[in-house]
């Protein structure tokens, strides 16, 4: 009932005929299973956008707790100290430190050091580490990939099947007038609308996360990379 009052205060009409498109009113007149299309569609476009919202938050956060830590990190005279006050953080960085010194606990705590096997554990830790955080980061960056792949081809099946329609309907009434065809065809091609509004935002997205992911997961290792030097000088002494 609201959306068909919608429909009629949101059409423009003159002697009696619309003047231009209506959004809902194409939805509402369209078939089931292109309005089943069309909705799937729209929550599809919903939850992409939520998710670049959640992400775009997320990997702000992110960046500037890595940025604190790892400023208060090499200013600190006292590796261990530091890292009893702030390792518990969720930090991908303070993470990294955490496996490191593990690692260099258990590799350094014989009466033997095998210098060159402690510091291929201590690469492997601080690694799987930063894979962990980047897929975790990366986790629902897959729905985007979806939805830019799919959500156009989910559309086109809408459209196919509202064309389908128009022409049993044209069959039924024996009439080819436009005046007949063109509001189904309408209908039908809105479905296609939704399906590009839906993907391309997503493709968009999609890319551009991936891209910042990929430059955060470098960052990480290049941190992994300094802070493995360390430990590898210390090993020398």
């Amino acid at each position: 009932m609201m959306l068909s009052v919608l429909a009629a205060a949101a059409a423009g009409t003159t002697a009696g005929m619309p003047t231009r498109l209506n959004p809902v009113a194409l939805f509402l007149h369209a078939d089931i299973v292109v309005q089943v299309v069309m909705g799937a569609l729209v929550l599809a476009s919903v939850w992409v956008w939520t998710i670049v919202v959640a992400f775009s938050l997320r990997m702000g956060s992110a960046e500037r707790k890595c940025d604190r830590y790892e400023t208060a990190f090499w200013e600190a005279r006292d590796v261990d100290a530091f890292h009893k006050e702030n390792g518990g953080q969720d930090v991908p960085s303070a993470k990294i430190v955490t496996a490191a010194l593990a690692e260099w606990r258990r590799s350094t705590s014989g009466k033997t050091i095998d210098r060159e096997g402690t510091r291929q554990r201590l690469n492997s830790a601080m690694e799987s580490v930063v894979t962990a955080e980047a897929d975790r980061l990366a986790g629902r960056l897959n729905f985007l990939a979806t939805v830019g792949s799919v959500a156009p081809f989910v559309g086109l099946f809408g459209t196919v099947w509202g064309i389908m329609d128009s022409f049993f309907n044209i069959g039924a009434q024996q009439n080819s007038s436009l005046a007949v065809v063109a509001p189904g065809i309408s209908e039908a091609l809105f479905a296609t609308a939704i399906g590009l509004f839906a993907a391309i935002p997503a493709v968009i997205a999609y890319n551009r996360f991936s891209h910042r992911v990929n430059r955060f997961e470098t960052r990480m290792f290049r941190f992994a990379d300094r802070f493995h030097a360390t430990l590898s000088r210390e090993l020398e002494q």
